[in-house]
């Protein structure tokens, strides 16, 4: 029973905060988009929907050369914590918040864009910041599209696969999720183990999802 019971753990622990990470960013990305149009914007906004559109492992790849020991980050980490970043959960974490964060920002960006301008101009007159602004006034009339993108984000890092496999790894007990495990027994010829673990991912991934929309209700 450890054999899902810890990747499943882990998979739980590495969405949650994966999907956490993506959400403070894709905030702050989705403000920044739908209220800044200009040719930055719109080549960032390009740029951070890539890990929608390429092979997760191509995105891993490229995650493995950004946090390497060969790279500026990696050494950097390594001097700090005396160990490499890749092949532990934290990399996981790295490679599940960029792969949720396009479907958190779209849905996120697109019901900012629908609040009126009248509407952030008489808070803007009324003395708010750009933080009382965002929390409370856009958070607020725009809670339908953060919840989608707070769905997607997590049901995407829930299910990760291809760019963790590249950059973490498969190693039982520290970076081996519960999708890793299922290819893993899958290819080892234990079907019973993959059964109840497909079995465990889909109710747990519905159930969430259920009970996500029935508190936002």
């Amino acid at each position: 029973m450890d054999s899902i019971l810890t990747p499943l753990f882990l998979t739980f622990k590495i969405a949650t905060i994966a999907t956490f990470i993506a959400f403070v960013f894709g905030v702050l990305f989705s403000w920044w988009f739908a209220f800044n149009k200009n040719k930055l914007t719109n080549f960032l906004s390009i740029l951070v929907t890539i890990p929608l559109v390429i092979p997760p492992t191509v995105l891993g790849y490229y995650l493995l050369l950004m946090l390497g020991r060969g790279s500026f980050i990696g050494q950097w980490y390594e001097r700090i914590y005396g160990q490499p970043i890749v092949f532990t959960w934290k990399a996981a974490v790295i490679a599940a918040a960029i792969a949720a964060l396009p479907l958190l920002i779209r849905p996120i960006q697109a019901s900012f864009e629908s609040i009126s301008k009248d509407t952030i101009g008489a808070a803007e007159l009324d003395g708010a910041g750009k933080l009382q602004l965002l929390w409370y006034v856009v958070m607020p009339l725009a809670y339908k599209g953060v919840l989608a993108g707070l769905v997607l984000g997590f049901a995407r890092a829930m299910g990760e696969f291809g760019a963790t496999l590249m950059v973490a790894g498969n190693i039982p007990g520290k970076t081996q999720t519960l999708s890793i495990a299922i290819y893993d027994a899958v290819q080892a010829n234990r079907m019973t183990d993959a059964h109840m673990m497909v079995f465990i991912l889909s109710v747990s991934t519905i159930l969430f999802l259920y009970l996500i929309n029935r508190w936002f209700k």
